[in-house]
């Protein structure tokens, strides 16, 4: 069984308003991240608040969920993945596998989180990514192999850089959808309309 951290940090400065919360199909983007998480069996599900926290914390059950606090999001995500990646291994030291998601990417469904942890069964591989529009990214499966390269991330250096530094690792899922992220207000504009 794989964790799930999903990455909510960030401060929308291009939206101009936090798109945590933007509605989509009757819910907010971060409730429905949650709720993938736990429809995929994601244990834990950790989700990682920074610039809006007290406007977000709200939308999230955390009878199922466990929130962590990143004091430190100005210096960009990587402290976001310190941060959720020690809330992980506090509660479960012995996990060996951890999914990373934004809430960003509102066609992530439940059943491609358990793809990505059924690669990892099937093929063995340290990280399993999603791949469009030319790129591997998130969702992203890593191994435990991998923990303390995600520990050591600093600044805007995603979890991406090491998607290409270990290519040989890379087990890559089609995901088409995953090209549709909200970063603007044009981008949730088209994605409702």
């Amino acid at each position: 069984m794989a964790g799930l951290i999903i990455l909510a940090a960030g401060s929308s400065t291009r939206m101009g308003k936090p798109k945590q919360l933007l509605q989509y199909k009757g819910e907010s983007l971060i409730h429905r991240s949650v709720r993938v998480g736990l429809e995929a069996n994601c244990d834990p599900v950790i989700v990682v608040l920074g610039a809006h926290s007290e406007e977000v914390k709200p939308e999230i059950d955390t009878t199922k969920v466990h929130i962590v606090e990143n004091i430190a999001w100005e210096e960009g995500i990587g402290s976001s993945i310190r941060y959720g990646m020690s809330k992980v291994l506090k509660l479960e030291p012995e996990i060996e596998e951890v999914i990373f998601m934004l809430i960003d990417q509102p066609m992530v469904k439940a059943d491609l989180l358990k793809t990505l942890m059924q690669e990892r069964k099937e093929k063995g591989k340290g990280i399993i990514a999603c791949a469009y529009e030319e790129t591997i990214g998130v969702p992203a499966l890593f191994y435990k192999t991998f923990f303390p390269k995600l520990l050591a991330l600093k600044g805007d250096e995603g979890a991406k850089k090491l998607l290409y530094r270990h290519r040989d690792e890379v087990v890559a899922v089609s995901f088409p959808a995953g090209a549709v992220d909200i970063d603007t207000l044009s981008d949730y504009e088209s994605l409702t309309t």
